[in-house]
């Protein structure tokens, strides 16, 4: 079995920076490694290399071209030139004739600050746009419970496709029509509903603009804080990014280390927030009395759970907790029935 001590190493430069990396990596893996930025659309970092929005071309040394970095394999002494004149002009004119399709509607876009188009028009310097604009009028089709298709936005990068067929394997969505009319969608039009379409979320994530967008706080803009928890619905244990804002969960997102290494099912990419922020929620404890539940003070209701499970110890008592709580509420459920209510009888459904 082979170690990351065993791998080959190999070493190139990269704008005059030396870049020592495994070998296998292509030239964009060994620049980011290196924290040199070299703009991309079509590349993800689960799927294969595609080279079909040409932004991440180099120079290196000795061939001839502008070969995309996301499909050259680095080689031992490659010298790379990420962002010479030549390179910059022609990104400008491809980036050019691919906004010429898009609407130029940021500011009401659900994406704005976190588009990738507008971080990579900000890299190359594009001022403004000399072709004829030639803009679809598709209407929005709201045919998923929980996210919205703008195909008026879409650059036809091609990642919401090859992530259904690469990663997910269902294949609901493929590239439809030919020629200026090319769209993703589903097989004869069908409504994602109808489809082999699993909510999971996947194209949404990998869109690199607005024109897969969750439904759920589409227009709250940007989070101002996240972190990393593992999703409590299931025992898989997958790692999940939740952005907030004002308080709010905006939407959780997979992030991509083990064990789902950047992927989710419907209810950690959807039902999280959703969840958490429902309005039926119960906010205040309530204790029946004369049949009827009434408010109450979380004093007085602890008090009066205390007072009910001091007949209940050992074996009589059973706890049966949700895996809507949190990790740490439920460790705290299963050691609070183990310790002071001396028994094992203890469950959760995350345990599936």
């Amino acid at each position: 079995m082979n170690t990351a001590a065993d791998k080959e190493r190999i070493s190139l430069t990269i704008d005059g920076k030396q870049v020592e990396v495994d070998k296998g990596f292509t030239v964009l893996e060994a620049a980011r490694q290196a924290g040199v930025y070299i703009p991309t659309l079509c590349y993800h970092p689960s799927l294969q290399p595609y080279g079909g929005c040409r932004m991440c071309i180099v120079q290196i040394e000795g061939l001839r071209g502008f070969p995309t970095s996301c499909t050259t394999p680095a080689t031992n002494g490659m010298k790379v030139t990420t962002n010479s004149y030549e390179i910059q002009e022609l990104r400008k004119g491809i980036f050019e004739l691919l906004v010429s399709e898009h609407p130029m509607t940021c500011l009401t876009c659900a994406k704005n600050q976190r588009c990738e188009l507008q971080e990579v028009a900000t890299y190359i310097g594009l001022q403004e746009v000399t072709l004829e604009p030639t803009y679809r009028t598709d209407p929005v089709l709201t045919d998923s419970p929980f996210f919205d298709r703008d195909y008026n936005l879409c650059i036809l990068c091609g990642r919401c496709v090859r992530i259904c067929q690469e990663i997910r394997g269902a294949g609901a969505i493929s590239f439809t029509y030919r020629g200026s009319q090319t769209l993703p969608g589903t097989a004869f039009n069908k409504p994602l509903l109808e489809s082999a379409c699993q909510s999971c979320g996947a194209c949404v994530d990998a869109c690199p603009t607005g024109a897969l967008m969750e439904r759920n706080n589409k227009w709250s803009g940007p989070a101002d804080r996240s972190a990393v928890t593992t999703c409590p619905y299931c025992g898989v244990g997958c790692q999940l990014r939740i952005e907030s804002k004002d308080n709010k969960i905006l939407r959780s997102t997979p992030v991509e280390i083990p064990p789902n290494n950047g992927q989710a099912c419907v209810k950690g990419r959807f039902g999280i927030g959703e969840f958490v922020n429902h309005p039926d929620r119960l906010t205040t404890p309530l204790i029946k009395r004369n049949g009827q539940f009434e408010e109450a003070s979380w004093d007085e209701a602890l008090d009066f759970i205390a007072s009910k499970f001091n007949n209940y110890k050992g074996d009589r008592f059973a706890c049966v907790s949700s895996s809507r709580c949190t990790n740490e509420d439920n460790y705290a459920a299963q050691k609070f029935t183990r310790a002071v209510m001396q028994t094992n009888n203890v469950d959760n459904c995350a345990r599936v």
